[in-house]
């Protein structure tokens, strides 16, 4: 059929085309903006509820709770209660008394295995006997701590110089005698357990007569101090005086 069509214009016919296309782009152009144009709003509350989290499950059904059923007794707490169905049989509880030997004298009740004819001042079906009993002896006191004594004690100077037995006297520096300096050393000492000098500190002084003070003491004896018997040291304050005669 197209090989019989005869084409006499071939110029009309493309331009033909040309704006067949064109409409074409047109219509397909409009028909994409009607929907773009003619917009609607989305209704708010199916919009929340959209974006919105689900509600979380149900929780599980708690377990079944297991009832127990109260069976009544017949005896609570002492009292008797009436019984819910009659039994068909009565039970009958039947105890077998043993019957007393021929010759003992015996109490029903009483308890086994003791003496024939029981005790005298015994108490029935009890072991109490009748012996009394006698209370244990107190505990010893406990013993007396003695206090321990004191290793060192504090003497005043004069009494410590009562038990002076060897005083050797301190040397004038010749420094201090042709500076024309006199004054007091105020020594304090430890007197050891057999008399000698163990410790000595300087309490005050002139710098030029320390030496010579400490020098002379160190070589001082005193009788040892007793305490009860026993010797103790002794801590006591010596002066030492240098004074320049004429």
């Amino acid at each position: 059929m197209f090989e019989d069509a005869i084409i006499t214009d071939k110029g009309t016919s493309r331009w033909a085309v040309i704006i067949s296309t064109v409409g074409q782009c047109l219509v397909v152009a409009i028909l994409l903006l009607i929907p773009v144009l003619n917009y609607y709003e989305l209704p708010a509350t199916e919009f929340v509820s959209f974006l919105t989290a689900p509600p979380p499950p149900p929780p599980p059904p708690p377990p079944p709770v297991d009832v127990a059923k109260i069976v009544p007794k017949e005896f609570d707490t002492g009292a008797l209660t009436q019984p819910v169905a009659i039994p068909d049989q009565v039970a009958v509880i039947e105890e077998d008394v043993a019957a007393p030997s021929a010759g003992i004298s015996g109490v029903v009740g009483g308890v086994p295995g003791g003496s024939l004819g029981g005790a005298v001042g015994g108490v029935l079906g009890s072991i109490i006997s009748s012996a009394p009993t006698v209370a244990p002896p107190p505990p010893p006191p406990p013993p007396v701590k003695k206090k321990a004594p004191p290793k060192r004690i504090r003497v005043g100077g004069n009494v410590a110089k009562a038990r002076l037995i060897r005083q050797v006297r301190p040397q004038y520096p010749p420094l201090a005698r042709q500076a024309r300096i006199q004054g007091t050393v105020k020594l304090s000492a430890v007197i050891s357990k057999n008399g000698s000098i163990q410790k000595l500190e300087v309490m005050s002084g002139h710098p030029l007569l320390v030496p010579s003070a400490l020098a002379a003491v160190k070589q001082w004896r005193y009788r040892p101090t007793l305490l009860n018997g026993e010797a103790v040291e002794v801590l006591t304050n010596i002066d030492v005086n240098f004074t320049l005669s004429g």
